[in-house]
């Protein structure tokens, strides 16, 4: 976007990877708006979202406008990477027929493509680019070696090569799929553990002793990536006939997180003596993960929803978040911590460093006595809340 070249200009990004220095320190680093700038390019990387419809199908409207606006302004010999997450054979199938429409030039004569899945984990500082991996494919041998080449000069960490561009696009959409399904185990056994009365937290640190234990934690999954590349896995296997059974289930339980959390808010608002009608409910945090400004499916506003359909008042906060993109977005106003109230139950949605911060007291100043904390991403220690009177929940 405009806002975000003119962000990068001024040394800022809003995503907090990169720092001021380390923008300065970038001398090559151009950003611009004017696609005929590509046209000077022997490299073009794509790097858009592949978001989902509200039919959970593919959308792959950017990464075709994308493909337009490079095909218009390639120059002869170029090679195109891709690094968006799709569906194998995408690139192949979808993009290559745009590149060659809108140059007039023909793939594999005239022009080359790669593919190199992004694997930047936002809000993780200490894996980044230089330092993940980088699997690289491409359209001939050749090819390979210079988008190897590219990456490496770069990627400490070393590259990957894969054995066709469908392997490589293959690889990053279960890296995704792999974790939203893992998730979605724990986060289904956390059900199960609440209706017998089990800590799910206690289970899963006794579990962890065993050392092939994977270390999973249950939680809300939002984002633009583990949320939604499932889908585009599961379209493909559609498509050729086949009904992915445990991928949609890991997604539907997942996808109904949100509903579950507000309803055993309210059910801890009951049995603390509170009036759900009115009641004043404090959220803290609106995006999709810890310590990152990305607000892009975050399921806490499933969370609000569902909230506000028993009629509850909503306070949210997040010091992480841009305040009018969420008021835009989802139509939610954040407020200051000082602006918070006491509320009748504070939902901790989203575990950022500033709130693990904060002492006991501080929270239980924001909720009333015989209030109710619920903690989604189970990070307190609920002893001293209890003493307090206050009820504790975990996920």
């Amino acid at each position: 976007s405009l806002k975000r070249i003119e962000s990068i200009r001024h040394l800022s990004d809003s995503s907090g990877q990169i720092s001021a220095a380390e923008l300065a320190e970038a001398k090559q680093l151009r950003a611009t708006s004017h696609a005929a700038e590509i046209e000077r390019a022997d490299f073009i990387i794509v790097a858009v979202p592949t978001p989902i419809t509200a039919a959970r199908q593919p959308d792959l409207e950017p990464l075709k406008s994308a493909s337009a606006t490079v095909g218009e302004h390639l120059k002869p010999g170029a090679t195109v990477i891709y690094e968006s997450t799709v569906y194998p054979g995408t690139t192949e199938e979808v993009c290559v027929p745009i590149l060659e429409r809108c140059s007039g030039m023909r793939w594999r004569e005239d022009f080359h493509v790669g593919y190199s899945p992004e694997r930047i984990n936002p809000g993780d500082r200490e894996h980044r680019l230089t330092s993940i991996t980088k699997v690289v494919a491409a359209d001939d041998s050749q090819t390979l070696e210079e988008v190897a080449a590219l990456y490496a000069s770069v990627v400490k960490a070393g590259v990957y090569r894969a054995s066709s561009i469908r392997v490589a696009e293959a690889a990053k959409v279960i890296e995704n799929t792999q974790r939203d399904l893992n998730i979605a185990f724990v986060n289904e056994l956390a059900i199960i553990f609440d209706k017998l009365g089990l800590d799910t937290v206690e289970v899963l640190r006794a579990a962890g002793t065993k050392w092939n234990f994977l270390p999973f934690r249950p939680g809300l999954v939002g984002g633009h990536c583990i949320g939604v590349d499932p889908y585009y896995l599961t379209h493909k296997a559609e498509l050729l006939g086949y009904h992915p059974e445990v991928i949609l289930a890991g997604r539907r339980i997942n996808d109904g997180m949100g509903q579950h959390i507000a309803r055993k808010t309210v059910q801890q608002m009951i049995h603390a003596g509170r009036n759900i009608k009115g009641a004043r409910v404090s959220v803290l945090g609106l995006t999709f993960k810890e310590d990152c400004p990305d607000i892009r499916n975050s399921k806490v506003i499933d969370v609000i929803r569902e909230l506000e359909e028993f009629g509850v008042e909503i306070f949210a906060h997040d010091p992480t978040a841009d305040a009018e993109e969420v008021l835009h977005e989802y139509g939610v106003r954040l407020r200051s911590w000082e602006d918070l109230p006491a509320a009748d139950a504070l939902i901790l949605a989203v575990a950022h460093r500033q709130f693990l911060g904060l002492t006991a007291s501080a929270y239980m100043q924001k909720i009333v006595r015989s209030g109710c904390l619920i903690d989604v991403k189970s990070v307190f220690d609920p002893a001293p809340f209890r003493k307090e009177g206050v009820r504790v929940w975990r996920l």
